[in-house]
């Protein structure tokens, strides 16, 4: 509590000039309660952050995508084998053993 109260003393012959003291208000008003205020601003800039490492991995990955529905579109043979692995297609006369390795 004296350590409170030394500093307390030692602050309260700055605050008393208005200018200092304006400008104390000043910058608390842009810190805690403006409409674009500090807080505010680093939880957007971290969002911002997020929103960059997104739109990269959806890049990469159109990228990707684009490339392998580019293969299906030009190769039959391609597209069968996708069909047949992903939605367990089959011809008229066929049967299919699905085997899954444990």
């Amino acid at each position: 509590m004296n350590l409170l109260n030394r500093i307390f003393k030692k602050l309260i012959p700055y605050f008393k000039n208005k200018y200092i003291l304006t400008l104390f208000i000043f910058i608390l008003w842009l810190t805690f309660f403006d409409r674009s205020n500090l807080v505010d601003r680093v939880k957007e800039m971290r969002n911002l952050r997020q929103f960059e490492k997104d739109r990269v991995y959806y890049i990469e990955r159109i990228e990707t995508d684009s490339k392998r529905l580019k293969q299906l579109k030009t190769n039959n043979k391609n597209l069968e084998k996708f069909a047949r692995e992903q939605y367990f297609m089959k011809k008229d006369n066929e049967e299919i053993f699905v085997i899954i390795e444990e």
